[in-house]
């Protein structure tokens, strides 16, 4: 039986569909959004006098399509990847490399998730300067992001367990 077809696998892979469905507009969105906020910035220091919220909208938002469009890379297996020494391991090898790689970042992920998510209180009290708008909210996406990409690794590592030499990339 392949991995990707294996039935503990079928709902954990419907489930990341379905992150990834949401993600992906959201992301689309955001950077419709940044278009058009960087194009009315432009356009009021031209034409007008300039609109002072768009330079922070416009930050806000490249750092939420930054770490939302960071899981979708993750989920693809597009991120930066040295695997020359683990590609010349024989089979049981290479897999046991790849579970242990797979620990790591889960362990690194969810670092992340806790001291995002400890940034982001320490953050609280501070309001932006234009919007006037809780900091909570622009490094929320900190702990989010690092939160799905730990699903992400955890479907990858379960992939691995299921015997998972014919898994070459996260999220297939």
């Amino acid at each position: 039986m392949s991995v990707s077809t294996h039935p503990l696998l079928k709902p954990l892979k419907q489930i990341e569909r379905g992150l990834d469905a949401i993600i992906q507009p959201v992301v689309f969105a955001g950077m419709v959004a940044l278009i058009g906020v960087i194009t009315l910035q432009v356009l009021s220091r031209v034409l007008f006098s300039a609109v002072g919220w768009t330079e922070e909208v416009a930050r806000f938002l490249l750092i939420w399509i930054t770490f939302l469009a960071a899981t979708l890379a993750f989920q693809r297996g597009r991120h930066i990847a040295v695997t020359f020494a683990v590609d010349i391991l024989p089979g049981h090898l290479k897999q046991v490399s790849r579970i242990v790689a797979t620990l790591s970042v889960i362990a690194f992920l969810v670092a992340l998730v806790v001291i995002g998510y400890r940034y982001m209180q320490v953050q609280s009290f501070q309001k932006s300067a234009s919007l006037q708008i809780s900091m909570t909210y622009v490094y929320a996406v900190i702990p989010i992001s690092a939160a799905i990409m730990v699903w992400y690794a955890l479907v990858d590592l379960a992939a691995l367990l299921l015997g998972g030499e014919d898994l070459v990339e996260p999220g297939q």
